[in-house]
């Protein structure tokens, strides 16, 4: 019987639940079709802690050792440490992780050599094919004739060696961090990166448990901070630092307990980086981010670079323009020397250097690149995306002043405000983000937005 893979392979890696859409069979289809696509002699495979994670990323090694490729396990890992193995040993890699989705959930999210994406326009698609034809009719005979091996390999050290590497520590202040690890893959990464560093570490939720029983592995919903939020005011902590659950993407609260926009630790960090390269160099930011990048990345003698949302147009336009950082609203942060592949982690540590290379709160070192005010990411249910879209344009296109753009879903500017609205690829949602300089005008437009889309 064919495998329906509509649900299960999206824009930019495979995830449904398990067993229900995917099980360990379908992933042995998959290891051999992303051997065969890659054409790989060699490939890497990572995973994370859920309780499905292990028997996959198993199967899929099983499915690209009977092809003849030989495989490097790395056994448990943040999908930023797949991507350093990918990128040092200079191979394709897979990730068995469903990041911050609820615990039934799973997925691989691949990369040939040097951590360069696999999409849909790089490889998915051809993956997905395969993997249809071959649970219809088996897999094909192949001209194999030795399988490849199988070698278990520790990159931890060598990928916070490497991390530490890019990032001057040395004589910063001791600072107190709360670390809320959500019970994924930071519980794994932060001792090993943070050990030796003069931090007094105060861990939350390091217990590697794939069941997610305290709260959501997704930083991104801001009820899934509050713990961590009182617990750095209880401990009178110098900021906080929140993992999702493959511990890609980081988040930071500051000695108030509130929480920091991704935009203003993009902003942070292109200066850092910008300084790093000689006041030079393109920095690349999705259309989502706030004014203040862009504005922080002149400041500092870079090129800003404005893009779509989304992880493989990240890294497409850091290839293309040689750019030596990126960051997204949604805490996804990108460097040239981590292969411009993603790491939470570099940036976490670029906010302690950054902190403890002065004397102020994290607060007063972040109202420079903090300047406006944001609502936020909100989503709304709406089966007609399309026509809602076009019905929003209608009512700005009268009036004065009122600019439109079409990058990405639906931007409308005005004089001291934007918001933009964009279809999610996934589910019937409209996703609603506003800014404006004043934070009366934001929620103005947010109210005036909302009740449109709601409508």
């Amino acid at each position: 019987m064919v495998a329906d893979l509509s649900q299960l392979v999206k824009a930019y890696d495979v995830r449904g639940v398990v067993p229900d859409q995917w099980d360990e069979p379908l992933a042995e289809l998959f290891g051999a079709a992303f051997v065969q696509v890659t054409d790989a002699s060699a490939i890497v495979i990572g995973h994370d802690m859920r309780p499905s994670s292990p028997g996959l990323a198993a199967a899929f090694a099983r499915g690209a050792t009977a092809r003849g490729a030989d495989v490097t396990l790395i056994g448990l890992c943040s999908t930023d440490q797949l991507y350093y193995a990918s990128g040092a040993l200079d191979l394709p890699g897979a990730m068995f992780t469903a990041s911050h989705n609820p615990a039934r959930y799973n997925g691989i999210k691949l990369c040939r050599a040097g951590a360069a994406p696999v999409g849909q326009d790089t490889g998915l698609t051809e993956i997905r094919t395969l993997v249809e034809q071959w649970s219809e009719h088996g897999l094909p005979a192949t001209a194999v004739t030795t399988p490849g091996t199988l070698t278990e390999r520790d990159t931890l050290g060598d990928y916070a060696a490497h991390l530490l590497g890019l990032v001057g520590l040395d004589g910063i202040r001791p600072l107190k961090v709360v670390v809320d690890a959500g019970n994924g893959m930071g519980g794994h990464t932060v001792p090993t990166v943070f050990a030796g560093l003069p931090l007094d570490l105060v861990p939350m939720y390091f217990e590697l448990d794939g069941t997610f029983p305290n709260h959501e592995a997704n930083p991104l919903d801001p009820k899934n901070i509050v713990d961590l939020q009182a617990r750095v005011l209880a401990e009178g902590a110098d900021l906080g630092l929140a993992f999702d659950g493959d511990a890609d993407r980081c988040f930071v609260v500051d000695e108030r307990g509130e929480g920091v926009s991704p935009s203003a630790i993009t902003a942070l960090v292109a200066a850092r980086e910008l300084a790093r390269n000689g006041g030079k160099g393109t920095v690349i930011h999705n259309l989502i981010t706030s004014w203040s990048v862009p504005e922080v990345v002149r400041e500092n003698g870079g090129t800003p670079v404005r893009t779509r949302v989304g992880h493989s147009f990240i890294k497409a336009e850091m290839a293309e323009h040689g750019a030596i950082f990126g960051g997204e609203h949604s805490a996804h942060y990108y460097f040239r020397d981590f292969w411009n592949a993603d790491t939470g982690m570099l940036a976490a540590l670029h906010v302690l250097a950054a902190l403890g290379g002065q004397e102020g709160p994290l607060s007063g070192l972040l109202d420079s690149y903090d300047r406006y005010a944001g609502s936020g990411e909100i989503n709304s249910t709406v089966t007609d995306q399309a026509g809602k879209l076009a019905e929003i344009r209608a009512e700005y296109a009268s009036r004065d002043g009122v600019r439109f753009d079409e990058l990405d879903g639906l931007t409308v500017s005005g004089e001291d405000w934007w918001f933009n609205l964009r279809p999610s690829n996934t589910e019937p949602l409209l996703r609603l983000n506003v800014e404006a300089r004043e934070k009366k005008t934001m929620t103005a437009v947010r109210d005036e937005v909302l009740a449109l889309v709601r409508a």
